[in-house]
């Protein structure tokens, strides 16, 4: 069994060398700190391509892809998610990539969508 008590040695050499106990190691992963994906409003993209873009990309149910819809419109953004910074610039990414909205002719393109730190 392992000392939990910290101890001197004394090398071949004379250096002195203090050993810490096993306890004393930290080889926990550190946390990362949280990122938001944010979903910003506009007028090129109708309730339905929302809703199906955030059913194939964030596994929503219908009814909380709506929510968060009615909530992009009517707050010109709402938050999506937040994880680390590695997965919100994938999702972000996803987004800016889902392609142009058919239904509406004007419509040029995906969505825009932002990351930005998450209080702590």
């Amino acid at each position: 069994m392992l000392e939990s008590l910290s101890m001197n040695t004394t090398t071949e050499t004379g250096i002195v060398r203090q050993i810490r106990p096993v306890s004393d190691l930290d080889h926990r992963p550190k946390n990362q700190p949280p990122y938001h994906v944010i979903l910003l409003d506009d007028d090129d993209h109708t309730y339905d391509y929302v809703i199906g873009m955030l059913r194939k990309l964030f596994g929503c149910s219908p009814e909380r892809a709506f929510q968060l819809a009615f909530d992009v419109d009517h707050n010109n953004r709402v938050i999506l998610e937040t994880t680390t910074l590695e997965r919100a610039e994938l999702k972000r990414d996803q987004i800016h990539t889902f392609g142009r909205d058919w239904r509406i002719p004007r419509c040029q393109g995906s969505m825009s969508a932002m990351i930005e730190p998450a209080p702590v």
